[in-house]
Protein backbone atom coordinates (compact mmCIF):
# COMPACT_ATOMS: atom_id res chain seq x y z
CA UNK A 1 0.00 0.00 0.00
CA UNK A 2 1.23 3.13 -1.06
CA UNK A 3 0.01 6.09 1.62
CA UNK A 4 -0.20 9.66 0.47
CA UNK A 5 0.70 11.93 2.85
CA UNK A 6 1.83 15.79 2.75
CA UNK A 7 4.43 14.05 3.96
CA UNK A 8 5.07 11.39 1.62
CA UNK A 9 4.77 8.20 3.77
CA UNK A 10 6.32 5.25 2.78
CA UNK A 11 4.75 2.34 1.15
CA UNK A 12 4.71 -1.31 3.45
CA UNK A 13 6.86 -3.18 1.10
CA UNK A 14 9.95 -2.08 -1.23
CA UNK A 15 9.36 -0.76 -4.48
CA UNK A 16 8.46 -2.65 -7.65
CA UNK A 17 8.80 -2.72 -10.43
CA UNK A 18 5.40 -2.45 -11.30
CA UNK A 19 5.13 0.87 -8.64
CA UNK A 20 8.15 2.25 -10.75
CA UNK A 21 5.87 2.02 -13.52
CA UNK A 22 3.23 4.30 -11.94
CA UNK A 23 6.10 7.17 -12.13
CA UNK A 24 7.23 6.34 -14.95
CA UNK A 25 7.89 8.78 -18.50
CA UNK A 26 8.70 12.35 -18.35
CA UNK A 27 7.15 14.30 -15.86
CA UNK A 28 5.41 17.58 -16.42
CA UNK A 29 6.57 21.30 -15.98
CA UNK A 30 5.10 21.33 -12.76
CA UNK A 31 2.34 19.16 -10.87
CA UNK A 32 0.38 22.83 -10.26
CA UNK A 33 -3.75 22.13 -10.67
CA UNK A 34 -4.17 24.62 -13.05
CA UNK A 35 -6.88 26.80 -14.85
CA UNK A 36 -9.41 24.76 -16.77
CA UNK A 37 -8.69 21.07 -14.47
CA UNK A 38 -10.91 19.52 -13.39
CA UNK A 39 -12.09 21.29 -9.84
CA UNK A 40 -12.71 17.79 -7.97
CA UNK A 41 -14.14 18.63 -4.65
CA UNK A 42 -12.68 21.90 -4.23
CA UNK A 43 -14.85 24.83 -3.57
CA UNK A 44 -13.68 28.77 -4.14
CA UNK A 45 -13.77 32.09 -2.12
CA UNK A 46 -11.97 35.40 -3.17
CA UNK A 47 -11.09 36.26 -0.34
CA UNK A 48 -9.73 40.00 -2.08
CA UNK A 49 -6.49 41.88 -2.06
CA UNK A 50 -4.02 41.30 0.65
CA UNK A 51 -0.74 43.52 2.10
CA UNK A 52 2.00 40.96 2.91
CA UNK A 53 4.10 40.94 6.28
CA UNK A 54 7.01 41.79 4.46
CA UNK A 55 5.90 44.38 2.95
CA UNK A 56 4.51 42.87 -0.75
CA UNK A 57 0.82 42.84 -2.02
CA UNK A 58 -1.21 40.39 -3.71
CA UNK A 59 -4.05 42.38 -6.20
CA UNK A 60 -6.56 39.36 -5.19
CA UNK A 61 -6.11 36.04 -3.53
CA UNK A 62 -8.34 33.34 -4.12
CA UNK A 63 -8.55 29.47 -1.56
CA UNK A 64 -9.51 26.51 -2.86
CA UNK A 65 -10.98 24.61 0.05
CA UNK A 66 -12.86 21.61 1.07
CA UNK A 67 -15.40 20.62 3.65
CA UNK A 68 -17.14 17.71 5.41
CA UNK A 69 -20.24 17.48 7.22
CA UNK A 70 -22.81 19.87 8.03
CA UNK A 71 -22.67 23.56 9.94
CA UNK A 72 -24.87 23.97 12.32
CA UNK A 73 -27.05 26.77 12.95
CA UNK A 74 -25.06 28.64 15.43
CA UNK A 75 -21.59 27.90 13.28
CA UNK A 76 -20.12 26.31 16.59
CA UNK A 77 -19.21 22.90 15.53
CA UNK A 78 -16.78 23.91 12.94
CA UNK A 79 -12.76 22.64 12.85
CA UNK A 80 -10.18 23.75 10.70
CA UNK A 81 -7.48 22.07 9.76
CA UNK A 82 -4.39 23.43 8.11
CA UNK A 83 -2.25 21.16 6.29
CA UNK A 84 1.60 20.70 6.31
CA UNK A 85 4.21 21.75 3.90
CA UNK A 86 3.21 19.51 0.60
CA UNK A 87 -0.51 18.88 1.21
CA UNK A 88 -3.63 20.42 0.37
CA UNK A 89 -7.34 20.26 0.78
CA UNK A 90 -8.30 16.74 0.05
CA UNK A 91 -7.73 15.83 3.67
CA UNK A 92 -10.05 12.78 3.29
CA UNK A 93 -11.56 11.30 0.41
CA UNK A 94 -10.68 8.55 -2.33
CA UNK A 95 -8.25 9.58 -5.19
CA UNK A 96 -10.49 10.62 -9.12
CA UNK A 97 -10.80 13.30 -11.09
CA UNK A 98 -9.14 16.68 -9.54
CA UNK A 99 -7.42 14.98 -7.07
CA UNK A 100 -4.16 13.00 -7.92
CA UNK A 101 -4.39 11.75 -4.25
CA UNK A 102 -6.10 10.02 -1.84
CA UNK A 103 -6.89 12.37 1.35
CA UNK A 104 -3.84 12.63 3.21
CA UNK A 105 -5.76 11.92 7.01
CA UNK A 106 -8.67 9.81 5.90
CA UNK A 107 -8.24 7.99 8.66
CA UNK A 108 -8.69 10.60 11.30
CA UNK A 109 -11.53 12.45 9.00
CA UNK A 110 -14.85 11.55 8.75
CA UNK A 111 -18.04 9.60 10.14
CA UNK A 112 -17.49 8.11 13.41
CA UNK A 113 -13.56 9.00 13.32
CA UNK A 114 -11.52 10.80 15.56
CA UNK A 115 -12.40 14.10 13.90
CA UNK A 116 -16.17 12.67 13.60
CA UNK A 117 -17.75 14.80 10.63
CA UNK A 118 -21.40 13.35 12.15
CA UNK A 119 -20.44 16.26 14.60
CA UNK A 120 -18.23 18.25 13.19
CA UNK A 121 -18.16 20.84 10.23
CA UNK A 122 -14.96 20.03 8.47
CA UNK A 123 -12.94 22.72 6.43
CA UNK A 124 -9.31 22.25 4.88
CA UNK A 125 -8.02 24.90 3.06
CA UNK A 126 -4.93 24.99 0.50
CA UNK A 127 -2.40 27.27 2.05
CA UNK A 128 -1.63 30.74 0.55
CA UNK A 129 1.33 29.79 -1.99
CA UNK A 130 0.48 26.45 -2.46
CA UNK A 131 -0.35 24.81 -5.91
CA UNK A 132 -3.78 23.34 -5.50
CA UNK A 133 -6.12 25.68 -6.25
CA UNK A 134 -4.69 28.74 -3.54
CA UNK A 135 -3.34 31.38 -5.01
CA UNK A 136 0.58 30.89 -5.37
CA UNK A 137 3.24 31.18 -7.51
CA UNK A 138 1.52 28.83 -10.49
CA UNK A 139 -1.58 31.01 -10.27
CA UNK A 140 -1.86 33.65 -13.07
CA UNK A 141 -0.73 37.33 -12.21
CA UNK A 142 -2.43 40.39 -13.26
CA UNK A 143 -0.23 40.15 -16.37
CA UNK A 144 -1.41 37.19 -17.63
CA UNK A 145 1.78 35.64 -16.59
CA UNK A 146 2.27 32.66 -14.33
CA UNK A 147 3.79 34.69 -11.11
CA UNK A 148 6.28 32.42 -11.02
CA UNK A 149 9.63 33.71 -8.84
CA UNK A 150 7.87 36.74 -9.02
CA UNK A 151 5.07 35.63 -6.45
CA UNK A 152 5.98 37.75 -2.87
CA UNK A 153 7.08 36.82 -0.06
CA UNK A 154 4.85 34.99 1.98
CA UNK A 155 5.13 34.01 6.22
CA UNK A 156 3.19 31.55 8.41
CA UNK A 157 0.97 34.72 9.52
CA UNK A 158 -0.08 35.73 5.98
CA UNK A 159 -1.38 32.36 5.46
CA UNK A 160 -3.36 32.41 8.88
CA UNK A 161 -4.49 36.01 7.82
CA UNK A 162 -6.04 34.64 4.82
CA UNK A 163 -7.65 31.99 6.77
CA UNK A 164 -9.10 34.51 8.96
CA UNK A 165 -10.74 35.93 5.87
CA UNK A 166 -11.57 32.76 4.55
CA UNK A 167 -13.33 32.33 8.36
CA UNK A 168 -15.49 35.62 8.18
CA UNK A 169 -16.53 34.60 4.33
CA UNK A 170 -17.54 31.25 5.68
CA UNK A 171 -19.72 33.37 8.64
CA UNK A 172 -17.40 31.38 11.46
CA UNK A 173 -16.49 33.38 14.09
CA UNK A 174 -14.58 31.20 16.15
CA UNK A 175 -13.67 27.29 15.36
CA UNK A 176 -14.15 25.05 17.75
CA UNK A 177 -10.33 24.01 16.90
CA UNK A 178 -8.09 25.03 14.65
CA UNK A 179 -5.59 21.20 14.30
CA UNK A 180 -2.79 21.51 12.70
CA UNK A 181 0.73 19.23 12.09
CA UNK A 182 4.58 20.35 10.96
CA UNK A 183 3.84 23.27 8.61
CA UNK A 184 0.32 23.24 10.13
CA UNK A 185 1.27 23.25 12.83
CA UNK A 186 3.11 26.69 12.87
CA UNK A 187 -0.14 27.89 11.58
CA UNK A 188 -2.34 26.75 14.19
CA UNK A 189 -0.26 28.06 17.09
CA UNK A 190 -0.24 31.50 15.31
CA UNK A 191 -3.52 31.43 15.19
CA UNK A 192 -3.91 30.52 18.22
CA UNK A 193 -1.43 33.69 19.94
CA UNK A 194 -2.60 36.44 17.27
CA UNK A 195 -6.44 35.46 17.36
CA UNK A 196 -7.06 33.69 20.62
CA UNK A 197 -10.86 35.11 21.01
CA UNK A 198 -11.52 33.37 17.47
CA UNK A 199 -10.75 29.63 18.38
CA UNK A 200 -11.82 27.50 21.69
CA UNK A 201 -9.49 24.59 21.04
CA UNK A 202 -5.96 24.11 19.40
CA UNK A 203 -4.15 21.08 18.02
CA UNK A 204 -0.20 21.32 17.69
CA UNK A 205 1.07 17.94 16.36
CA UNK A 206 4.91 17.94 15.65
CA UNK A 207 5.33 21.49 15.53
CA UNK A 208 7.82 24.19 17.02
CA UNK A 209 7.16 27.79 18.11
CA UNK A 210 10.03 28.85 15.58
CA UNK A 211 12.06 27.17 12.78
CA UNK A 212 15.28 26.27 14.21
CA UNK A 213 18.87 26.99 12.46
CA UNK A 214 19.11 23.19 11.74
CA UNK A 215 15.52 23.24 10.05
CA UNK A 216 16.57 26.66 8.03
CA UNK A 217 20.02 24.92 7.36
CA UNK A 218 18.36 21.83 5.66
CA UNK A 219 15.55 23.82 4.30
CA UNK A 220 17.84 25.94 2.61
CA UNK A 221 19.88 23.20 0.52
CA UNK A 222 16.78 21.57 -0.68
CA UNK A 223 15.79 24.91 -2.17
CA UNK A 224 19.50 25.38 -3.85
CA UNK A 225 18.96 22.02 -5.39
CA UNK A 226 15.92 23.32 -6.98
CA UNK A 227 17.50 26.67 -8.32
CA UNK A 228 20.35 24.75 -9.57
CA UNK A 229 18.62 22.51 -11.95
CA UNK A 230 19.07 24.43 -15.52
CA UNK A 231 15.41 23.62 -15.93
CA UNK A 232 14.52 26.34 -13.88
CA UNK A 233 15.37 29.28 -15.25
CA UNK A 234 14.86 31.34 -12.72
CA UNK A 235 11.48 30.13 -12.04
CA UNK A 236 10.34 30.78 -15.49
CA UNK A 237 9.12 27.81 -16.74
CA UNK A 238 5.80 26.94 -17.16
CA UNK A 239 5.49 27.88 -20.85
CA UNK A 240 9.27 25.91 -21.76
CA UNK A 241 8.73 24.94 -25.58
CA UNK A 242 9.94 21.30 -24.66
CA UNK A 243 7.27 21.06 -21.56
CA UNK A 244 10.66 20.91 -19.51
CA UNK A 245 10.48 21.73 -16.15
CA UNK A 246 12.58 21.88 -12.71
CA UNK A 247 11.82 17.99 -11.88
CA UNK A 248 15.16 16.96 -11.01
CA UNK A 249 15.74 19.61 -8.94
CA UNK A 250 12.36 19.42 -7.39
CA UNK A 251 12.83 15.22 -6.97
CA UNK A 252 16.32 15.52 -5.12
CA UNK A 253 14.60 17.99 -2.74
CA UNK A 254 12.19 16.09 -2.12
CA UNK A 255 14.53 13.36 -1.24
CA UNK A 256 16.67 15.22 0.98
CA UNK A 257 13.59 16.25 2.61
CA UNK A 258 12.16 12.89 3.16
CA UNK A 259 15.48 11.94 5.11
CA UNK A 260 13.68 14.02 7.92
CA UNK A 261 10.82 12.85 7.88
CA UNK A 262 11.60 9.35 8.79
CA UNK A 263 13.59 7.82 11.70
CA UNK A 264 16.78 6.33 11.23
CA UNK A 265 15.48 3.08 12.96
CA UNK A 266 12.47 2.44 10.71
CA UNK A 267 14.68 2.99 7.56
CA UNK A 268 17.24 0.55 8.92
CA UNK A 269 14.73 -2.06 10.06
CA UNK A 270 12.88 -1.62 6.97
CA UNK A 271 15.72 -1.69 4.16
CA UNK A 272 19.07 -2.76 5.95
CA UNK A 273 21.47 -3.14 3.33
CA UNK A 274 18.50 -4.66 0.75
CA UNK A 275 19.74 -4.87 -3.47
CA UNK A 276 16.86 -4.22 -5.22
CA UNK A 277 18.09 -6.47 -7.90
CA UNK A 278 19.97 -9.75 -8.23
CA UNK A 279 23.27 -7.96 -9.05
CA UNK A 280 25.96 -7.88 -6.36
CA UNK A 281 26.47 -4.51 -5.21
CA UNK A 282 30.27 -5.07 -5.38
CA UNK A 283 29.64 -5.88 -9.03
CA UNK A 284 28.12 -2.55 -9.65
CA UNK A 285 24.71 -2.29 -11.55
CA UNK A 286 21.29 -2.39 -9.43
CA UNK A 287 20.71 0.08 -6.74
CA UNK A 288 20.15 -0.39 -2.75
CA UNK A 289 16.52 -0.53 -1.93
CA UNK A 290 16.50 2.60 0.03
CA UNK A 291 17.75 4.17 -2.82
CA UNK A 292 14.62 3.13 -5.17
CA UNK A 293 12.49 4.39 -2.17
CA UNK A 294 14.11 7.85 -2.32
CA UNK A 295 13.74 7.81 -6.47
CA UNK A 296 10.32 6.55 -6.43
CA UNK A 297 8.76 9.25 -3.99
CA UNK A 298 10.91 11.93 -5.26
CA UNK A 299 9.60 11.17 -9.19
CA UNK A 300 6.25 10.94 -7.75
CA UNK A 301 6.53 13.93 -6.09
CA UNK A 302 6.75 16.37 -9.16
CA UNK A 303 3.74 14.86 -10.79
CA UNK A 304 2.06 16.62 -7.92
CA UNK A 305 3.97 19.87 -6.99
CA UNK A 306 5.31 22.70 -8.10
CA UNK A 307 8.54 24.08 -7.68
CA UNK A 308 8.03 27.41 -7.47
CA UNK A 309 5.31 27.05 -4.97
CA UNK A 310 7.89 24.61 -3.05
CA UNK A 311 10.24 27.31 -2.63
CA UNK A 312 8.01 30.09 -1.91
CA UNK A 313 6.26 27.56 1.08
CA UNK A 314 9.87 26.33 1.82
CA UNK A 315 10.54 30.07 2.72
CA UNK A 316 7.47 30.78 4.63
CA UNK A 317 7.95 27.72 7.00
CA UNK A 318 11.63 29.09 8.14
CA UNK A 319 10.10 32.62 8.68
CA UNK A 320 8.42 30.75 11.64
CA UNK A 321 9.04 32.79 14.77
CA UNK A 322 5.85 33.21 16.98
CA UNK A 323 7.89 35.39 19.49
CA UNK A 324 8.46 37.76 16.45
CA UNK A 325 7.47 41.45 17.28
CA UNK A 326 5.69 40.22 20.78
CA UNK A 327 8.05 40.21 23.12
CA UNK A 328 9.59 36.57 22.62
CA UNK A 329 8.18 33.26 22.31
CA UNK A 330 7.48 33.16 25.96
CA UNK A 331 5.10 36.10 25.99
CA UNK A 332 3.60 35.10 22.90
CA UNK A 333 2.14 32.30 23.83
CA UNK A 334 1.16 33.45 27.13
CA UNK A 335 -1.93 35.47 24.81
CA UNK A 336 -3.02 32.08 23.85
CA UNK A 337 -6.24 31.99 25.97
CA UNK A 338 -7.29 28.27 23.98
CA UNK A 339 -7.27 24.95 25.63
CA UNK A 340 -4.37 23.19 23.79
CA UNK A 341 -3.09 19.63 22.80
CA UNK A 342 0.86 19.63 22.22
CA UNK A 343 1.89 16.63 20.53
CA UNK A 344 5.56 15.31 20.15
CA UNK A 345 7.12 12.14 18.55
CA UNK A 346 9.67 10.53 20.16
CA UNK A 347 11.70 9.85 17.23
CA UNK A 348 10.97 12.93 15.34
CA UNK A 349 14.47 14.42 14.04
CA UNK A 350 12.62 17.06 11.79
CA UNK A 351 11.22 18.92 14.94
CA UNK A 352 12.15 17.21 17.77
CA UNK A 353 10.43 16.73 21.00
CA UNK A 354 12.47 19.37 22.35
CA UNK A 355 10.38 21.78 20.16
CA UNK A 356 7.01 20.89 21.53
CA UNK A 357 8.28 21.33 25.36
CA UNK A 358 8.69 24.52 24.72
CA UNK A 359 5.18 25.50 23.40
CA UNK A 360 3.80 22.68 26.35
CA UNK A 361 5.98 25.11 28.62
CA UNK A 362 4.41 28.45 28.16
CA UNK A 363 0.97 27.82 26.90
CA UNK A 364 -1.48 28.50 29.25
CA UNK A 365 -3.94 25.99 28.28
CA UNK A 366 -2.11 23.48 27.55
CA UNK A 367 -4.04 19.75 28.65
CA UNK A 368 -1.43 18.44 29.80
CA UNK A 369 0.12 20.80 32.29
CA UNK A 370 3.62 22.22 31.08
CA UNK A 371 4.75 18.71 29.29
CA UNK A 372 3.75 17.72 26.16
CA UNK A 373 1.89 14.77 24.98
CA UNK A 374 4.67 11.85 23.55
CA UNK A 375 3.92 9.10 21.53
CA UNK A 376 6.22 6.52 20.74
CA UNK A 377 6.73 5.60 16.95
CA UNK A 378 9.30 4.49 14.47
CA UNK A 379 7.66 6.21 11.55
CA UNK A 380 9.64 9.87 12.79
CA UNK A 381 8.19 13.06 11.87
CA UNK A 382 5.60 11.34 9.80
CA UNK A 383 3.96 9.92 12.41
CA UNK A 384 1.45 11.96 12.87
CA UNK A 385 -0.44 11.35 9.84
CA UNK A 386 0.49 7.51 10.56
CA UNK A 387 -0.56 6.66 13.76
CA UNK A 388 -3.89 7.81 13.38
CA UNK A 389 -5.01 5.33 16.53
CA UNK A 390 -2.35 7.09 18.93
CA UNK A 391 -3.10 10.50 17.51
CA UNK A 392 -6.97 10.03 17.22
CA UNK A 393 -7.28 9.21 20.90
CA UNK A 394 -5.25 12.69 21.82
CA UNK A 395 -7.39 14.51 19.44
CA UNK A 396 -10.86 13.37 20.82
CA UNK A 397 -9.29 14.06 24.08
CA UNK A 398 -9.22 17.68 23.38
CA UNK A 399 -12.30 17.55 21.28
CA UNK A 400 -14.21 16.34 24.41
CA UNK A 401 -12.40 19.30 26.53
Amino acid sequence: MDWQTPEDTVPSAFITEANAMAVAGKPPATGAWREGDPAGNRQFVSVGPMVLERGGELPAVRVAYESFGTLDETASNAILIVHALTGDSHISGVAGSGHATAGWWSGMVGPGKAIDTDRWFVVAPNMLGGCQGTTGPSSTAPDGSQWGARFPFVTIRDQVAVQLVLSDQLGIARWAAVIGGSMGGMQAVEWAVGNPERLARVALLAAPAQSSADSIAANSVQLEAIRMDPAFAGGDYYDAADGEGPHRGLALARRMALLNYRSPTELNDRFERSWQSGLSPLGGGGRYAVESYLDFHGNKFTRRFDANSYISLVEAMSSHDVGRGRGGTAAALSRATATALVLGIDSDRLFPVSDQEVLALHLPGNIDGDVPHVISSPFGHDGFLIEDRLVGAQITRLLAS
